[in-house]
């Protein structure tokens, strides 16, 4: 590739503006820590959903033993890959505890009831030292007994899958109406146009629920519900953009030489207009994950357990003015630097693509 090429300019530029580059490393980090998933969890079960009820609300940093007191028959150890993506369902059954003794065969545990409690003794058959362990919770556990930093990690795959599954649906619902509109123009673009302009004036919030209502609440009715919603400013910026090209002189030459009008939007048109579409493209992610978010903590969102930030902050926020306000924190902090990032993004983009000096609106 020559240096000189439109590509590596484009690069250049991005990459000479550091706070664009930094939320770019920034989202490649959230995607590399989503992708690993269960791989990098303290928690490997399915949604991290290993509850200890007695470890509720402790604070990040500690540390507690644990005693295995029986494990599954039938147990079924997954594959790399599986465990990755879905999880490994826990092969025992734990109990933390805060001493224990082996007299024979047998073990007498005291099960930790809480900070200022002391548990009668109990007995279990002894198993293994190996069942013998220590946990160290570093963002500390949920009012279920869960820990924080796992389901932080998976709800990174929560936020990104959504967000770009609703901006392929934008993309693909906006860019094809607004070319439609933008090329043909008269009685086409001014239904296409007044259909944009009535969803334009709903919220998009109230959109997002009603779309939910339509399809149910659960993981996938998410995506077609927030990419419904979000698909209004990619179809207004291709319209713009296709009516002013639609009169240059490459498209007038591929007119002459026969090409279906498919293939001029596709192939001269559409290449010509990437860098502000990246633009909206970057900035409805961040909306598609606020809608999200928003959603979740709303109830039409992702149902428990699966981890979702919006869930969190839901089931959290009343500890906001106690001593653990950081159960509903840390997923907001989550919230807002993922959103920051893509916005970020997407301004690195405008200024790499030089948006403005295209008097494009973005």
């Amino acid at each position: 590739m020559s240096n000189n090429s439109p590509s590596k300019k484009i690069w250049n530029r991005f990459r000479r503006n550091k706070m664009a580059f930094g939320g770019l490393i920034f989202i490649a980090l959230l995607l590399i820590m989503g992708i690993l998933g269960y791989l990098i969890t303290p928690d490997q079960t399915p949604y991290a959903n290993d509850m200890h009820l007695q470890l509720n609300n402790k604070k990040p940093g500690r540390t507690f033993e644990f005693l295995v007191i029986s494990h599954k028959k039938n147990f079924k150890k997954v594959n790399l890959l599986e465990r990755m993506l879905y999880g490994q369902e826990a092969d025992s059954k734990s109990i933390p505890i805060t001493a224990y003794r082996k007299v024979g065969n047998k073990v007498y545990v005291r099960e930790y009831i809480g900070d200022d409690e002391r548990a009668e003794e109990t007995a279990y058959p002894f198993v293994a030292e190996k069942d013998h362990y220590k946990q160290t919770f570093y963002l500390g556990t949920d009012m279920y007994g869960r820990d924080l930093l796992s389901r932080l990690i998976l709800g990174i795959r929560v936020s990104l899958s959504v967000g770009l599954m609703a901006v392929l649906i934008s993309l693909f619902i906006g860019v094809g109406l607004g070319a439609i509109a933008g090329y043909f123009g008269g009685r086409v673009d001014a239904l296409i146009s007044w259909f944009m302009n009535v969803i334009w004036s709903l919220p998009s919030l109230l959109l997002v629920i009603a779309i939910s209502f339509a399809l149910g609440k659960g993981f996938w009715q998410i995506f077609i519900a927030v990419g419904l919603s979000t698909w209004v400013d990619v179809a207004r910026l291709v319209r713009g953009q296709v009516m002013a090209l639609k009169e240059v002189e490459f498209v007038e030459a591929s007119k002459a030489l026969g090409f279906s009008t498919t293939r001029t939007i596709v192939k001269h048109i559409l290449p010509n207009i990437a860098g502000p579409i990246l633009v909206v493209a970057s900035a409805n992610f961040a909306s598609a994950i606020l809608l999200e978010t928003g959603l979740s903590f709303l109830g039409f969102g992702a149902q428990p357990p699966m981890p979702s930030w919006g869930t969190m902050i839901k089931e959290h926020y009343g500890y906001i003015i106690m001593d653990a306000a950081y159960l509903a924190v840390l997923p907001g902090l989550a919230i807002m630097f993922t959103v920051y990032a893509f916005n970020l993004l997407a301004i690195g983009l405008r200024d790499a693509f030089d948006v403005k000096g295209q008097n494009v609106s973005v």
